[in-house]
């Protein structure tokens, strides 16, 4: 049986944990920080975890995760 692919842009957003739940970056973490305060910066640095009802979903996308 062939090997299983995974998908690329996941496997650049997701990681998965030692616990095996899965990391994902902040939203608006990038650029435009000029219009953000300095504690809403501060937040955006920490990864977040995704939703467990999203868990099973992005796993399937991550076969090697």
């Amino acid at each position: 049986m062939p090997k299983m692919k995974t998908n690329r842009a996941a496997a650049k957003r997701f990681k998965i944990t030692g616990k095996g739940r899965v990391r994902r970056p902040k939203m608006g973490g990038q650029h435009c920080f000029m219009g953000k305060s300095r504690k809403q910066r501060r937040r955006l640095r920490d990864n977040d975890m995704v939703a467990p009802e999203m868990e099973k979903r992005v796993k399937i996308l991550l076969p090697y995760g």
